[in-house]
């Protein structure tokens, strides 16, 4: 999207169930008496459209640790790998991203100092920065993830085909009220 439109992006991780227990829970405990079946072929569909591996779960991690990891990673300026690696993690090879070890692997595999990730994870050093995000997005209303917000006003909640995007970029340059710089800014 980004070759065909001025794009400005900044990822913002939140949880959309905190309540999820430190080990993490299955998705059947989560939605029980509903096939997620359904979802998870959904989802591996939108991924192939990305050209992305896509592993349906039957477990939700608990997401704090990895969250105020990628904040680590963003402040030794490796937040964009650190957040490839833990979304393939994830959704590619169906990891527990809840996992102090997977955190710890992909945060050496983009160049991460092991030790002092550790030290920030035990310090819950980003527990405040990871707070203060959930804070916005519950003012904001968000629902689900991924949640894009373009030109500050205009959000697109869940993993939708790239059409669904691309009338919606279309619509917002032509609109006389909305700039280039306006544009971007999906988050997530």
């Amino acid at each position: 999207m980004k070759k065909e439109f001025p794009l400005a992006d900044t990822w913002a991780s939140f949880e959309i169930h905190p309540e999820t227990p430190p080990g993490g829970v299955a998705i059947a405990e989560l939605f029980p008496g509903r096939d997620m079946s359904a979802a998870g072929e959904s989802l591996r569909r939108r991924a192939a459209e990305f050209g992305l591996p896509f592993v349906p779960s039957d477990w939700l991690s608990n997401s704090r640790a990895a969250i105020e990891a990628a904040e680590f990673a963003r402040d030794a300026g490796l937040f964009e790998p650190f957040h490839r690696g833990i979304l393939e993690a994830y959704f590619a090879r169906g990891q527990d991203i809840g996992d102090p070890a997977v955190l710890s692997s992909v945060g050496v595999e983009v160049g991460l100092d092991q030790a002092a990730l550790q030290v920030a994870l035990a310090e819950q050093r980003y527990a405040d920065r990871r707070e203060a995000v959930a804070a916005e997005a519950r003012r904001l209303g968000f629902s689900g993830v991924p949640t894009f917000v373009f030109a500050g006003r205009y959000p697109v909640v869940g993993a939708h085909a790239l059409d669904v995007f691309r009338d919606l970029l279309s619509r917002l340059r032509s609109a006389p009220t909305v700039s280039g710089a306006e544009m971007g800014h999906p988050q997530r």
